[in-house]
């Protein structure tokens, strides 16, 4: 499964886009999906380099200017004038530091104060994850908070700090789920998946041209509902009208900071400067609680026994299921797709060669032990984590005076102040990565190739670390992984190789396919 503390299922709904200013197989079942489930939260641990001792202490630059007009000014740039990389990209330049103050969106008048210290570089951007450093309550989407009557009237586990007592048996529960259907994954997922390819050959083949995103959408709802939840969407009273409902419920928790492609007085005079009304969406939010609600009685039996209502736990698994989870592989799989696309046919036969063989030895099946095998298609899913991070905005508020150290200087950071992490700049850090701006399909392949993962930051930690009850690191890390990988092995399995057309849109990347090459070996 973006964002500032992902510890549910993911939450890359924080993948925000804006348009550019310019112009037959079986299965086994699958082994744990692993996570850290202890009784009682783990002690937070540091990932961040020891305390400064010979860097330079520099002030950290940057003016966010008078209340009301420097927030607004920097809105303008950030949305309209530049866009978000550049944005960016030009403080660097002026300051000459990776660190530096600014004004994050939305601003006056929904968020009450949105100073920001922004960590644009690989070093200084850890420090969010570190819990003994950094609190997490109430930041998940930035310097607001979308009112809670959007999520029952509960404070939601991403909303949750782990030093609050409610974090821990939350993300218990996404433990306990995620395990208690571990077994349904793959099989699920090449069911729900060879829907989406039948769809994808279809409208192909009727106009020469098929949307992956709207696909992709129907079949990602359906095997979350069927893996986890051992419901059929079309069986029940929600029909395929999840991912309709998830997202106009999701436009009114993050509207303040998406870029919608509307004119910007409209954009300006509505929600960048008014909280949509929770109650205009009430009805939709409703059928999807029904759905989740009929479908989770082996869970929802679980959190009683944890000491969590019903109802409490019912609302955090939808916004984990459909925030989170849903919106993971809304915004990752075209992403993946993008990348992989674009890199041509080379890497094509390469993967297709590397996973047909895997799964041939494997007996023709797709388990886990097989996907181990295949490096190279594994390193492809690393990279476009890290070049395109599915949860690119991270927030923490400082819980004492900080030094945080960028790869040249040292700052001081006072108690209560808020910081920000840009993750794909972080994740592009050319002091740590080569050819950091470039696709490398096989950058993490080999002994030397692996030691990078620890700079692979997508789920709100390093991909060398784990969840547990103790942190903030995504719930579904490994789930998130391994569903990112079975799109790759299904996808060549069944092709030899595609061409894609590229836009964007307000939630991510809009993918186009305009050519399918069927397996033909």
């Amino acid at each position: 499964m973006a964002s500032s503390s992902s510890s549910t299922l993911c939450s890359p709904f924080m993948r925000l886009e804006f348009p550019s200013t310019r112009k037959q197989r079986s299965f086994i079942h699958v082994p744990s999906i692993r996570g850290s489930v202890s009784e009682k939260p783990l002690p937070a641990v540091s990932v961040t380099s020891p305390e400064p001792t010979k860097l330079p202490i520099r002030k950290i630059p940057g003016d966010c200017g008078f209340p009301v007009i420097g927030p607004f000014k920097d809105r303008q740039d950030y949305f309209y004038k530049q866009g978000r990389d550049e944005f960016f990209k030009s403080r660097i330049q002026k300051y000459q530091s990776t660190v530096f103050r600014t004004n994050m969106p939305p601003g006056p008048f929904i968020a009450f104060n949105p100073n920001v210290v922004v960590l644009l570089d690989g070093k200084s951007f850890p420090v969010l994850f570190d819990s003994s450093k950094v609190e997490k309550k109430d930041v998940f989407t930035g310097t607001y908070m979308p009112s809670t009557d959007l999520t029952g009237g509960y404070r939601v586990l991403s909303y949750l700090d782990p030093s609050e007592p409610k974090h821990a048996l939350l993300k218990q529960l996404m433990f306990f789920l995620l395990k208690s259907r571990r077994a349904h994954v793959i099989p699920e997922f090449h069911a729900s998946y060879k829907e989406l390819f039948h769809a994808l050959e279809t409208n192909l083949a009727a106009a020469g041209k098929a949307s992956f995103g709207d696909a992709n959408d129907q079949a990602a709802f359906n095997f979350l509902a069927r893996s986890l939840f051992a419901a059929n969407p079309a069986d029940t009273k929600l029909g395929r009208d999840g991912p309709k409902l998830v997202q106009k419920w999701v436009l009114f928790q993050l509207g303040p900071i998406l870029r919608l492609g509307l004119p910007q007085f409209l954009e300006e005079s509505t929600i960048r400067t008014f909280r949509l009304p929770p109650s205009l969406i009430k009805k939709d939010y409703q059928r999807l609680y029904d759905f989740f609600y009929s479908s989770s009685s082996t869970v929802l039996d679980e959190a009683e026994r944890l000491g969590i209502t019903r109802d409490e736990a019912c609302h955090n698994l939808l916004f984990a299921t459909c925030f989170n989870s849903f919106g993971g592989m809304k915004l990752f799989f075209p992403n993946v797709m993008k990348w992989i696309g674009r890199a041509g046919v080379k890497l094509h036969a390469r993967l297709a060669e590397e996973i047909r063989s895997a799964v041939r030895d494997a007996g023709g099946e797709i388990t886990m032990a097989a996907m181990e095998n295949m490096p190279l298609m594994k390193s492809v899913v690393y990279e476009a984590f890290r070049i395109d991070p599915p949860v690119p905005l991270q927030f923490g508020r400082a819980k004492r005076d900080l030094v945080i150290e960028s790869h040249d200087h040292a700052f001081q950071v006072k108690e209560g102040d808020m910081l920000f992490g840009y993750q794909p700049f972080a994740t592009k850090d050319p002091r740590i990565f080569d050819r950091a701006e470039e696709f490398v399909g096989d950058r993490f392949v080999g002994e030397e190739g692996e030691k990078l993962l620890k700079h692979v930051l997508w789920s709100n930690g390093p991909e060398t670390e784990s969840p547990t009850l103790g942190n903030k690191q995504c719930a579904g890390k490994d789930f998130v992984t391994l569903v990112s990988r079975l799109l790759v092995v299904e996808f060549f399995l069944r092709y030899d190789s595609f061409e894609i057309q590229v836009g964007t849109s307000p939630l991510g990347s809009s993918v186009t396919i305009t050519s399918l090459k069927r397996a033909s070996f």
